[in-house]
């Protein structure tokens, strides 16, 4: 088993889509996959509009998904947590956001606010993506 860890700072359509769809695929996989928050898609992620179009192009793009039967970022994001996968931010990001941490955690929008030490070490020896 290896490690996943999904940096995802753009809360629009392709983005999400990318970042849930292979995230879901390497737990389903049996890997360690760990997806780290932050900016517009942690504002997203919270306001629950998380892979929703920003764009008139992924606007089109959604509706071609639509059409495919293809799964919504938050389904998959979802589906990824209930195997395993983790969401979490770093504590700095968070307050930069003006979000409150605790409500995040409570709400279970995250699985988890941490310090970018602990973040950092999560990297190591893994594999690592950025969305």
């Amino acid at each position: 088993m290896s490690r996943l860890v999904i940096f995802v700072s753009n809360g629009g359509y392709e983005a999400a889509w990318q970042a849930t769809s292979l995230g879901l695929t390497a737990t389903a996989m049996g890997d360690e996959v760990i997806y780290v928050f932050a900016f517009d898609a942690l504002r997203a992620l919270s306001r629950g509009t998380f892979g929703k179009p920003l764009t008139e192009r992924e606007s089109s793009a959604a509706t071609r998904g639509e059409g495919l039967g293809a799964p919504l970022a938050a389904r998959m994001l979802d589906d990824a947590r209930q195997l395993g996968a983790r969401a979490i931010a770093c504590d700095t990001t968070v307050k930069l956001c003006g979000l409150d941490p605790v409500e995040l955690l409570h709400d279970r929008h995250l699985d988890e606010v941490a310090g970018l030490p602990e973040i950092w070490k999560l990297t190591l020896e893994a594999r690592l993506l950025s969305f």
